[in-house]
């Protein structure tokens, strides 16, 4: 009867969630047939691989991402783009971004270099695009500002999740603790022991802070004078 009832988006569902349990490594084709009564070669006949899968499940991330700023639960970069300038939208799309993703152990190892199963995002990148370029800039340099954006936040996410892998889920590996990592460093390279406090703390206040530097630098380097 589960055979019967199996569909892409019944496994693409059960992977999502067994992700937050078992991260990406501990994912396996085998975990989710287990996890929906099957045996493995009945996933095949949906995916040919975990890394078609994975392209499936970062798919339907994005696809939750634009159902929560479509609902008004919260905003993607579509839907704030028309009322704002270009540093809002940018700054939204890479603030959505990092939510979702965060909603998932490993999100931004999983979304990160896979191909997207269908067209559903490019209405928002075209909208995107169209603002920036309305803005002052050349297509190509909006699109270096779209992906250089992007790059920062989903390497910000990846570093983030290895010491925090959900968010509210306790405190870092004692190998990330500031106090710990000064300890062990000694005082012999005092600048590198103190860094820590910058490196593994207040993900928040140092997302936001970096993506101001690349905002002001997208508009030193690419934004034409007027």
């Amino acid at each position: 009867m589960a055979a019967q009832k199996l569909d892409r988006a019944l496994v693409v569902d059960t992977a999502l969630r067994l992700l937050n349990e078992t991260g990406l490594e501990g994912l396996t084709l085998r975990r989710i047939a287990t996890e929906l009564n099957v045996k493995a070669p009945a996933l095949y006949w949906h995916f040919a691989s975990k890394q078609a899968l994975l392209d499936e499940m970062a798919t339907e991330m994005l696809r939750r991402m634009t159902a929560v700023g479509e609902g008004g639960g919260g905003q993607d970069g579509a839907a704030a783009a028309r009322p704002a300038d270009w540093r809002q939208v940018l700054a939204t799309t890479c603030r959505t971004l990092r939510t979702g993703l965060l909603g998932y152990r490993d999100g931004a190892k999983v979304f990160s270099g896979t191909r997207l199963t269908d067209q559903g995002h490019t209405e928002g990148q075209n909208m995107l695009l169209e603002i920036l370029v309305s803005e002052g800039f050349q297509l190509g340099d909006a699109v270096q500002a779209f992906f250089t954006a992007y790059a920062y936040t989903i390497g910000f996410v990846i570093e983030e999740q290895a010491v925090q892998p959900l968010p509210g889920e306790g405190s870092p590996a004692s190998a990330y603790d500031p106090a710990e990592r000064a300890a062990r460093i000694g005082t012999d390279h005092p600048l590198a022991a103190a860094a820590g406090r910058d490196l593994f703390a207040d993900y928040d206040r140092r997302f936001e802070r970096g993506l101001a530097i690349i905002l002001a630098g997208v508009a030193a380097e690419l934004l034409p004078d007027a």
